[in-house]
């Protein structure tokens, strides 16, 4: 049905494969809409120089559906847990717990996951971490549904959540070099982050509604099962041509090579330790339940718009880098923007309108966005194929850190300090830090073509 609508709609357009309507062939229940949009985007005559070069490879249209249906479903459920744990516990505390727990499998397994990453087939690891997700989604609808009272078992949960992402983050990053060429591959990390943005933005608010509406948990966790589902389909039907990579024997010396790697390349190391380091301090996404609750006064639905801020900053940054690409000085633009990111946490952080507010995270999200693309050019093109899955891994543990642990640091500083000088407190910390960074690593400051990277 879905290849059907696509003739009769787009009956004049040509992708770079013999199958064009291929990744069409879905179930009728999928959303034909969002596929419509996407196949838009692929068979524009002028894709090249509208910029939209990257969807005219199906594998990596595929690769997105599943990403988007994946962080739906994680970030509706997120939404969801923040604020049935809040509600529970009352505690600022209990919200920083959320990120540890999550944090503590990347840490614990980033070495196992990186080499298999490398090891094994990296569509199949893919699917089956989808699927993983997909159980942790109807453990915590069948906690809800038994009208379990304590936030241990939703910690525990979101434990293997933890596993699953853990498995996941190494394996997606290394196999996107594989679905497009190296030449239109900083297209495709643009719209890959368009494409994550958007549906961060829309999760967020989608899961805020929907828990506002239903009063409860329940029909997100449902929404996030399906999601994951359908993200496990999506990634499935992904068909990669075999790397050729030769097995290496697992041990200290393989599984560590990762981390060797990233301490030569100093453009690597400085560029994922000053995303670690600045969000973990400027990180203020495990307090906007608070924030949402007690200083701005709005709901669930509040929650969801602040949630989903950075994310529309991000995405617009993402679309205009999508169009006009990095050039010269790309190091110190990126430096330039995380000091930017840190300047709109504290502006965030002394916020008392919501639209006020809206509009610091959005620059938030704006800034980090440049953070995010120098990064992944740096190590996506900069790395030999049967290293980037441990190299990934290795980044997997800072984003994670600078993310999930980030989460646990708030909510312990606004423990001690309070809320909104824990949050201007990681700012300033953000800004100093990128002033450092640009001190210790100079090669990161002189970067000039982005283009250099796939040297």
């Amino acid at each position: 049905m879905g290849a059907a609508i696509a003739r009769v709609l787009f009956p004049y357009s040509k992708l770079k494969t013999q199958k064009p309507l291929r990744f069409l062939s879905l179930p009728s229940s999928f959303p034909f809409v969002f596929c419509g949009t996407v196949y838009w985007m692929a068979a524009s005559e002028n894709s090249s120089a509208s910029g939209r070069i990257a969807f005219t490879y199906p594998n990596f249209v595929f690769y997105q559906l599943a990403r988007v249906f994946i962080v739906l479903s994680g970030e509706m459920q997120s939404v969801a847990v923040g604020w049935e744990i809040y509600e529970i516990t009352r505690r600022p505390l209990a919200l920083g717990f959320v990120g540890l727990v999550q944090f503590l499998p990347g840490v614990l397994l980033f070495l196992v996951a990186g080499h298999a990453a490398d090891r094994y087939n990296r569509r199949k690891l893919i699917v089956l971490c989808y699927c993983g997700s997909s159980a942790c989604s109807a453990a915590l609808l069948f906690l809800t549904l038994g009208g379990y009272q304590s936030a241990y078992p939703i910690y525990a949960v979101l434990f293997f959540v933890g596993v699953a992402r853990a498995f996941s983050g190494p394996a997606t990053r290394s196999l996107l070099p594989q679905l497009v060429p190296a030449k239109d591959f900083q297209n495709a990390v643009a719209w890959a982050s368009v494409f994550f943005q958007g549906t961060v933005i829309l999760s967020p608010s989608l899961g805020g509604i929907i828990y506002a509406i239903i009063g409860g948990p329940a029909a997100v966790y449902a929404l996030s099962l399906f999601g994951a589902i359908v993200a496990a389909v999506c990634a499935a039907k992904i068909t990669v041509q075999p790397a050729g990579r030769a097995p290496e024997p697992l041990n200290w010396q393989t599984t560590l090579a990762g981390l060797h790697y990233i301490w030569r390349e100093k453009m690597i190391l400085g560029s994922i330790s000053l995303d670690l380091f600045a969000v973990l301090l400027g990180g203020a996404v495990a307090l906007l339940p608070v924030y949402a609750k007690e200083i701005l006064m709005t709901g669930p639905w509040g929650l969801g718009l602040l949630r989903s801020a950075p994310a529309v900053g991000a995405g617009v940054m993402a679309i205009l880098l999508a169009h006009k690409p990095l050039g010269r000085r790309a190091g110190s633009r990126m430096l330039w923007c995380v000091a930017g990111f840190g300047l709109a946490t504290i502006f965030f952080g002394i916020s008392r309108n919501l639209f006020v507010s809206l509009f610091a995270l959005f620059l938030v999200g704006a800034s980090d966005m440049v953070s995010v693309m120098v990064r992944q050019l740096f190590i996506q093109l900069r790395t030999p194929d049967e290293m980037r899955g441990r190299v990934n891994a290795v980044d997997s543990v800072f984003v994670g850190a600078s993310n999930e642990l980030g989460q646990f640091e708030s909510g312990l500083t606004a423990h001690w300090f309070g809320t909104v000088p824990a949050v201007v407190l990681g700012g300033v910390g953000a800004m100093l830090v990128t002033v450092l960074w640009a001190w210790w690593f100079p090669e990161l400051r002189k970067a000039q073509e982005a283009e250099q990277f796939a040297d």
